[in-house]
């Protein structure tokens, strides 16, 4: 994953035949017949006002969840969740910077890659899933939720450019980034002690 991180990045930084692809292949996807408003609801979804609000309620619901079930460092998994939340614009804000990629036709300026909405709307919901996952005891509810979560961030990035935003590397540049953290918090949490009773 990191290995891909690094060439989308490569890709995104200079003037390649893959970039040039992705800036074709973001046209289509301009032009496809989602009609504005849609796509915009999808792209908004991405927002911190709206995914951050949702890893929030979720972090307050393993507490409680797991201050009933009387585990040691209750709070522990939570926090986790919303430190790793908190690396997101400290990743993002400086490859923005230093990448310095030009947004598509009609966005002002540079600095579109990674793509901060997909970062944030993978990593918020994707955290937000974790917290929930050691509390469904039905295997069918997990991966329901699970590929519902693949769904929604699919779709926010889909309306991100759809609607002009961003090219698709820069969201493609943010999944690799975002499955990285939830890596490292997934991780994190297996080895911290502050499981939930495991589903049967």
């Amino acid at each position: 994953m990191v290995l891909l991180f690094a060439f989308l990045t490569w890709q995104a930084a200079v003037d390649t035949p893959l970039r040039r692809a992705d800036e074709r292949l973001a046209g289509s996807i301009t032009d496809s017949r989602l009609p504005n408003g849609a796509a915009e609801f999808l792209a908004d979804l991405g927002n911190v006002t709206v995914a951050v609000p949702v890893l929030l309620a979720v972090s307050a619901y393993a507490c409680r969840r797991a201050r009933r079930a009387s585990l040691l460092r209750w709070w522990l998994p939570p926090f986790a969740a919303l430190i790793t939340m908190a690396a997101v614009p400290v990743l993002v804000v400086p490859m923005k910077e230093a990448i310095g990629r030009t947004g598509p036709p009609g966005m002002a300026g540079d600095g579109y890659y990674p793509s901060g909405h997909t970062a944030t709307a993978a990593v918020a919901y994707g955290a937000a899933v974790l917290l929930l996952l050691p509390w469904l005891h039905s295997r069918y509810r997990r991966r329901e939720l699970v590929i519902g979560y693949l769904v929604l961030v699919a779709a926010v990035s889909f309306g991100l450019v759809r609607r002009g935003y961003h090219w698709t590397l820069d969201v493609a540049g943010s999944w690799c980034l975002s499955a990285m953290l939830l890596l490292g918090l997934t991780m994190f949490l297996s080895r911290s002690g502050s499981k939930a009773p495991q589903p049967k």
